[in-house]
């Protein structure tokens, strides 16, 4: 039986309510400096992206969630990993699929799933 492809996307930001909220008003007043290209992407300023949302739903790809401190708990082999990423672990581990500077150049839900289903394969 194939074990099935996990992607681990990891968001540079807090979690929780009072983190979203000030995640929210930087990406308002400064976009330019919100420092997660991920967020940016999958998120607007209250909630997912519903292209984002539909595409998680009918995804043929496990997905995991992580904000950076509870990633960083997770997994310390990745501390010092430039955040956001996107991860994968086909059954052997996770490796780097899209690096902060692969995110960086994405600007839409569209690009980013392309950019995933492309690399993940």
């Amino acid at each position: 039986m194939a074990v099935p492809v996990r992607l681990i996307f990891v968001y540079n930001a807090r979690a929780g309510l009072a983190a979203g909220a000030l995640d929210s008003l930087h990406k308002l007043f400064s976009p330019a400096t919100y420092p997660c290209s991920l967020c940016a992407v999958t998120h607007g300023l209250v909630r997912a992206d519903p292209r984002w949302r539909a595409w998680l739903r009918t995804a043929r790809y496990e997905a995991v969630f992580h904000h950076r401190p509870d990633f960083r708990a997770a997994y310390p082999a990745f501390a010092d990993l430039p955040l956001p990423a996107v991860l994968v672990d086909r059954g052997d581990g996770p490796a780097v699929l899209l690096s902060a500077a692969d995110l960086a150049a994405i600007t839409t839900p569209e690009a980013l799933i392309a950019a995933i289903d492309r690399q993940a394969g």
